[in-house]
């Protein structure tokens, strides 16, 4: 998200300028208060990198006297604020998908999940986050593991950091593939971080954020989520879409051996498969109405799995940071 653009906003404001960059991002911070907190990490990490630019441009120059110049052309706080705020709003009004029409009788709203195109990426969501739940499990078990065990020795906190540090990268992965699929906004920048503090402070400050472990805890529940949600849309799948197949290709068995004990259909020969059922003819068509009616039951419940779990992640890779 670009904000450089001098015919953005007016370059103005009554409020009191910041004379330092945490002072500035403080300040950036304040002003989007209520604001998507993925948008604001991504503010603050496009504003601190605009910055700390313009401050290594100019080294003759104090840091007051950068922020002030600053104000000029990427905007005061508050105006950088409104301007990450009207630009949100325009993308995602533009990326949004066109919903269906809105239908008011029960069938309409019953069926019409199948017009929907959140219905088709949180179901297949649910298919992929067994491979990314056992992704997940496995690299922070590992990593935790292999950091436990060599911390004992000279490379143990180096590989702590570094396994840390993936896995705010793997969180960032993960947002991008929640918000494609399931639509949920998710960061698009990494994890703002102070940098004008020393690494041994970034690093400390790395430990005892509750993100850092919150998006641990979020991998480690990816396994059994996965599972769990993997089994029931693959299950209810299958299921609905034998009950719609079976009367249909049975009716078809019957029909093409009529001769067969008239409606007493045992095993018939269909394309060298054999296709048979104890059921009597009678209810096939109940059969079929039910795995329709689980078919579209199956895609409602994808659609309630991907907004639950796009929540579920925004809470604990995004919400439960603190900004400070």
């Amino acid at each position: 998200m670009n904000v450089h653009s001098s015919s953005d906003a007016p370059r103005t404001s009554s409020a009191t300028l910041p004379h330092s960059i945490p002072e500035y991002l403080d300040q950036l911070r304040a002003a989007l208060a209520g604001a998507d907190p993925a948008l604001v990490q991504d503010a603050l990490y496009d504003a601190e990198e605009y910055l700390r630019s313009e401050l290594s441009e100019n080294p003759g120059m104090a840091e007051a006297d950068v922020i002030a110049s600053v104000a000029g052309s990427y905007g005061a706080p508050d105006e950088v604020a409104d301007i990450y705020r009207d630009t949100e709003v325009r993308v995602q009004s533009a990326l949004r998908q066109p919903k269906p029409a809105p239908r008011e009788s029960l069938l309409g709203k019953f069926f019409g999940v199948a017009a929907d195109p959140r219905t088709y990426g949180a179901l297949f969501y649910s298919v992929l986050s067994l491979a990314t739940g056992i992704f997940y499990f496995t690299w922070v078990v590992t990593g935790l593991s292999l950091s436990a065990g060599l911390a004992v020795l000279i490379i143990g906190i180096p590989f702590a950091i570094l396994f840390l540090g993936s896995v705010r990268v793997l969180s960032l992965v993960e947002g991008r593939i929640v918000e494609t699929m399931l639509g949920e906004r998710m960061p698009r920048r990494p994890l703002y971080s102070a940098r004008g503090k020393g690494w041994m402070e970034r690093i400390k400050d790395m430990f005892v954020d509750p993100r850092t472990w919150s998006t641990v805890l979020y991998m480690v529940a990816m396994l059994p989520l996965g599972i769990l949600y993997f089994t029931l849309i693959v299950t209810l799948m299958t299921v609905s879409v034998s009950c719609i197949a079976a009367p249909v290709l049975l009716g078809f068995g019957a029909f093409d051996g009529w001769w067969l004990n008239n409606y007493d259909i045992g095993p018939i020969v269909l394309n060298d498969f054999y296709v048979g059922s104890t059921l009597g003819w009678w209810s096939y068509p109940f059969v079929f109405v039910t795995g329709v009616v689980l078919l579209f039951g199956t895609l409602h419940l994808a659609r309630g799995i991907g907004k639950l779990h796009g929540l579920f992640a925004k809470h604990l890779l995004v919400k439960s940071a603190q900004y400070a």
